[in-house]
């Protein structure tokens, strides 16, 4: 027999065996040969079963604010003029203490279920005028929450990195995954705030982001992330205070910085710029809430139960244990 007439024959007598032709080699043949869109249907299909259906089925409505926040109405045009800073609700400041205690305790219960359950998210959002309090109140809100549960991003200047993406790109790389409380100090409205203020880009730029900042947030409300934003409001008076103040403690100066002078000069523009946003921005799946931040310990509690009466309405499930769990043993 020729060397070729060899080789023939032992490729069909590999072939009846089956090492060269197995049905699993075959199939991953054909996968390596299939288009990519066919490979990603076959991906949909396995993690159907665990990825969170749209919002209808899985998040509530946005729950009633506490009280002393107040709502913007979509659709409605919005004053930051007409809320007052100094509100308090008449409520006691030794009391709202102690109650933001029980308020935090509810959120960390609530933020055990969620993360263990692993089918949702929360978004917290909070803007602010420079001074407006925003560190602090992410320090007393979530105090005792589990880190592993929660993350805080900080959107400072754009890198250049940022810059060479469209101007959503870096916040939607930080919202939050399935489980998790995710925390956004300032945000992508600082893309129609600060933005617009400093006359970064043109004016037909920044006023097309209000109807994309809508898109983006309810493709997150959609894909299971329930969003809360909050914007913390403080008086010119109350900013003239806590800048003296900073200037006053050494242990601050790390927090003053001289271009917060020049920004003040600014302040009616961001007044306007504030409102617009909230008009413009404030859906019936991702209201905005004003709360009036003067007083800090006031401004801590309503949003402390507003994060806590939202995660309650999401209700959020440990997972069922695996069969005959209660009945095993350990050995010794």
């Amino acid at each position: 027999m020729s060397k070729k007439h060899r080789k023939t024959d032992e490729r069909q007598k590999a072939g009846t065996t089956g090492v060269t032709n197995s049905p699993d080699r075959s199939a991953a043949a054909a996968r390596r040969k299939a288009p990519s869109s066919s490979l990603w249907a076959a991906a949909t299909s396995e993690i159907a079963g665990t990825a969170p259906a749209l919002v209808a089925a899985h998040l509530p409505a946005p729950v009633a604010a506490a009280d002393g926040i107040v709502t913007v109405a979509p659709g409605r045009r919005f004053d930051l003029a007409e809320v007052d800073a100094n509100a308090d609700g008449s409520l006691d400041k030794d009391w709202a203490k102690a109650a933001l205690a029980t308020e935090r305790a509810r959120i960390q219960a609530l933020q055990e279920k969620l993360y263990a359950e692993r089918q949702r998210s929360l978004l917290v959002v909070f803007q602010a005028i420079d001074t407006g309090g925003k560190d602090g109140t992410i320090r007393a809100v979530f105090e005792g929450v589990n880190p592993q549960g929660c993350s805080v991003a900080s959107f400072k200047v754009p890198s250049i990195e940022e810059r060479d993406h469209d101007f959503l790109w870096r916040y939607h790389q930080r919202t939050p995954a399935r489980g998790m409380i995710g925390v956004f100090n300032r945000s992508h409205y600082e893309d129609v705030l600060v933005v617009r203020v400093k006359d970064l880009v043109p004016e037909p730029v920044w006023q097309a982001r209000y109807g994309l900042i809508n898109d983006f947030e309810r493709l997150l409300t959609e894909s299971g992330t329930h969003i809360l934003k909050f914007f913390l409001h403080i008086s010119k008076d109350e900013q003239k205070e806590r800048l003296e103040a900073r200037i006053a403690d050494p242990e601050k100066h790390w927090k003053f910085d001289p271009a917060d002078l020049v920004e003040r000069k600014s302040w009616d523009a961001y007044q306007t710029a504030f409102s617009d946003a909230l008009t413009r921005c404030s859906t019936p799946h991702a209201p905005w809430y004003v709360v009036p931040a003067n007083r800090k310990w006031f401004r801590n509690l309503i949003i402390a139960r507003t994060i806590a009466d939202t995660l309650e309405a999401m209700d959020p499930r440990f997972p069922e244990a695996q069969a005959g769990v209660a009945e095993m043993t350990v050995p010794d």
